[in-house]
């Protein structure tokens, strides 16, 4: 695929980043796109590897045909590539933007440290297709006069509605919030994906045919079962939002939040709404002037980071309880797996200060309730405190990011536990039991996919879910589906 010799040629190049001391100055997007030559080289480089595990089982989950778009891209047929790409991606602009690739540490040449930059290319290939006006509605010839709801239209949400309306079928989505776009638009800071590509999306699904109702909280405004009743089926898309508990003496004070709520209101500012959330009501959370330590090791740990600089912190410290990872893999070890090694996110570049194998025993407050540190120390492999080692680092701000046990359980689950004795897993989470063939719940008509079904997870994953439930409910209602899987 690609040139043949590319890979031995040509070296892997990215996309390059505005300098941190200027990107850190606003919230849009920072990555310096490479011309149409310099993304054409990079395609040159996939090889012919003969079993491509970039687009297998360990590596994208929406089993993206890689090496054929690299090779159409390389030979400049931009309009096949992005059609290419559609047929397994509804959304190739947010993969390519967010998803942390995992089809990269899977390709053969990663076995180098030198992987195709095949998110790179993915992301080009979509900006592309915008460029040339190859994205327009494609509705659907023939009606088949069924009609779906979907709760949620968060990425699982969009990608289902986009395959149903294909399929002929009317579809209403249901969105607590008032834009589209579920987490993707309010949890995702617009430094990593500005929203006006959930936006010219939405407007390509309208015209597909999808309506849109914004404002709706399902199990609140609506019940789930007056849904049912209007709807031959209904698919929950709702996301993963509850929090897990940290269990954190101290949570109560003044100056310490969940992640979520933070991040909510900083992309309504950005957005010009109303900082006030259905979900995540609170007053103004700022990090402008202090010193602010974010708990947790992940991506949402990691927003909050790219945030708190951009609203003018002082200092930002993050602490991860696991050790520091290993700065290269073992290859023959983990390949073609997501490998455990040390990675910089672009927000961490910006000046953070990162703590490993660090337990947050306390948020310290003074006698009017106010954070003012908190207090942490050592801990062995297994995670256990080490005696002697406690420190207190300065915090005038605290954010808890640790992750999501599940979906909000005061809406929809609230509304189907009282009436139609919906099943959810009893281990700790919230999560509807489906299975990953049909995502039919236990309620009649009533399918779930996303992270409200599988747990808190990538946006691949959730697109990849969103089109499988799509045929699943098409199959059910039409006895034979069209739709890929």
């Amino acid at each position: 695929m690609g040139k043949v010799t590319g890979f031995l040629e040509i070296d892997r190049q990215l996309a390059k980043y505005q300098p941190a001391s200027d990107r850190i100055r606003h919230f849009r997007e920072f990555v310096l796109p490479m011309s149409d030559q310099e993304v054409q080289k990079q395609a040159a480089r996939c090889m012919d590897c003969g079993i491509p595990y970039c687009h297998g089982p360990t590596g994208c989950p929406v089993h993206n045909q890689i090496p054929d778009w690299n090779d159409l891209v390389y030979n400049n047929n931009w309009d096949e590539a992005i059609r290419n790409l559609h047929s397994t991606n509804n959304f190739p602009e947010f993969t390519g933007r967010i998803c942390p690739a995992p089809c990269e540490e899977a390709c053969t040449l990663n076995l180098e440290d030198a992987p195709v930059t095949i998110k790179t290319i993915e992301q080009a290939i979509a900006d592309k297709a915008y460029e040339m006006g190859y994205i327009v509605p494609k509705p659907a010839v023939t009606k088949t006069g069924k009609s779906i709801g979907i709760i949620g239209s968060g990425p699982a949400g969009m990608a289902a509605a986009q395959q149903l309306a294909r399929a002929g079928h009317t579809v209403h989505v249901y969105e607590r919030e008032s834009r589209p776009g579920g987490l993707l638009r309010y949890g995702i800071p617009d430094f990593k994906m500005e929203k006006n590509f959930i936006d010219r999306r939405v407007e390509q699904m309208k015209g597909e045919g999808v309506t849109f109702h914004c404002g709706v909280n399902v199990g609140v405004d609506r019940t789930t079962e007056s849904l049912l009743a209007e709807h031959d089926a209904v698919l929950y898309c709702g996301g993963s939002e509850t929090p897990r508990d940290a269990g954190i003496p101290g949570v109560e004070l003044e100056g310490v939040h969940d992640a979520m709520p933070y991040l909510v209101q900083q992309n309504r500012r950005v957005g010009r709404e109303n900082i006030d959330s259905v979900a995540w009501p609170s007053d103004p959370i700022l990090a402008g002037g202090k010193h602010v330590v974010v708990v947790g090791g992940g991506d949402t740990a990691s927003d909050c980071v790219g945030t708190a600089f951009r609203q003018g912190a002082v200092k930002v410290t993050q602490l991860d309880i696991r050790p520091q990872p290993p700065e290269k893999e073992d290859k023959l070890a983990v390949w073609p797996y997501w490998a455990t090694k040390m990675r910089t996110s672009s927000s961490q570049a910006e000046g953070a200060i990162r703590e490993f194998q660090v337990a947050t025993l306390e948020f310290v407050g003074d006698e009017d309730g106010i954070l003012t540190g908190v207090k942490c120390c050592q801990v062995d492999e297994r995670r256990r405190p080490i005696p002697g080692t406690e420190f207190v680092i300065k915090a005038d701000l605290a954010f808890i990011a640790i992750g999501f046990r599940g979906p909000l359980t005061t809406s929809v689950l609230a509304d189907c536990g009282e009436k139609l004795a919906i099943n959810t897993d009893s281990r700790g989470s919230s999560n509807v039991i489906a299975n990953d063939r049909d995502y039919r719940t236990s309620v009649d008509r009533l399918y779930a996919a996303g992270d409200v079904r599988r747990g808190q997870s990538l946006v691949v994953w959730a697109i990849r879910e969103g089109r499988q439930a799509a045929r699943a409910i098409d199959e059910a209602l039409m006895g034979a589906s069209v739709l890929p899987r």
